[in-house]
């Protein structure tokens, strides 16, 4: 008998998303005789295989898909790690990465650097750098001139663009066929030592550098008398420098006023002239130094 049922009820499988399960009916105990009551052993033993073999296929099917994924994603890092995608017979050697430890550091920066000085010598090479105001008074200031522990008084000035007329022996030949300009002239005592600076000027340092390798020992700057120094150096045996600085060629002289010659033996009076021509190079070399400062500035 059907019982009022329009047919065979479908078996509701949780692997079968079109099946639907079952109303529950209530438990019936069951009873030893008659088919009503016997489980159908059959159809449940091959239900159970039938889901077994699902679960396999499915277990399959995504261990297959999680293979894929991550043999994707090793392949997606190995490229990127690798830095170039050249078809080779050699792996791409992957740079090793550490870790950073401890506290963060402040960024490092390239250290700067600051525009190096200007030479001052550029400045007194040249006329047309060496632009600034030039006087006895500028070259030769003050009144007196200490050099260490000795004091020596200034006395005249001189400043011409006659350069022969303020050279003796072979230096006025030399100074008007390498184009002397100019030449100014200080006198300082010590005593009864006197020497004269004369600082010849050129166009260019090309011009004070062949004069002075023109020059020799017979190559001297005259004696500059006056403002109470008597003349010296006159007939005398004097002692002579000579050197050049930029476009400036310097020259001195250095002898007893009391006409005395000088002799090996006076170094006080070599030591007067050294003193002389080396404050004579620090004065040429402050222009340049002062003349470089204020192009710094502009």
């Amino acid at each position: 008998m059907s019982n009022g049922q329009g047919g065979p009820q479908s078996q509701w499988d949780p692997w079968k998303p079109q099946s639907q399960q079952p109303q529950q009916q209530p438990q019936q105990p069951w009873s030893g005789g008659g088919d009503e009551g016997t489980p159908d052993w059959a159809a449940l033993a091959d239900a159970s295989e039938s889901r077994g073999r699902r679960r396999k296929l499915l277990f399959i099917a995504g261990g297959a898909l999680a293979t894929v994924a991550i043999g994707a994603a090793v392949a997606v890092a190995v490229v990127s790690a690798g830095g170039h995608d050249s078809a080779s017979g050699h792996p791409t050697r992957v740079p090793s990465a550490s870790l950073p430890g401890g506290s963060p550091t402040a960024p490092s920066f390239a250290p700067t650097s600051a525009p190096p000085p200007l030479d001052p010598k550029v400045f007194i090479s040249s006329a047309k750098k060496d632009t600034a105001p030039l006087s006895p008074a500028t070259l030769f200031p003050g009144t007196r001139l200490t050099m260490g522990s000795t004091v020596y008084k200034k006395g005249a000035t001189g400043d011409t663009t006659g350069c022969a007329t303020a050279a003796g022996g072979s230096l006025p030949n030399i100074l008007t066929a390498d184009g002397c300009t100019r030449v100014m002239r200080a006198t300082y005592t010590n005593g009864d030592i006197a020497v004269t600076v004369g600082v010849a000027l050129f166009d260019t340092e090309a011009q004070a550098a062949k004069a002075r390798r023109q020059t020799d020992d017979h190559s001297i700057v005259r004696a500059l008398p006056g403002k109470g120094v008597a003349a010296f150096c006159d007939g005398a045996t004097c002692r002579s420098t000579r050197n050049a600085y930029g476009r400036y060629a310097y020259f001195t002289l250095a002898g007893f006023t009391s006409g005395k010659n000088v002799t090996t033996k006076d170094t006080a009076v070599f030591r007067a002239g050294d003193d002389v021509a080396e404050f004579t190079f620090q004065q040429i070399h402050r222009r340049g130094q002062a003349q470089a400062s204020a192009a710094a500035n502009r």
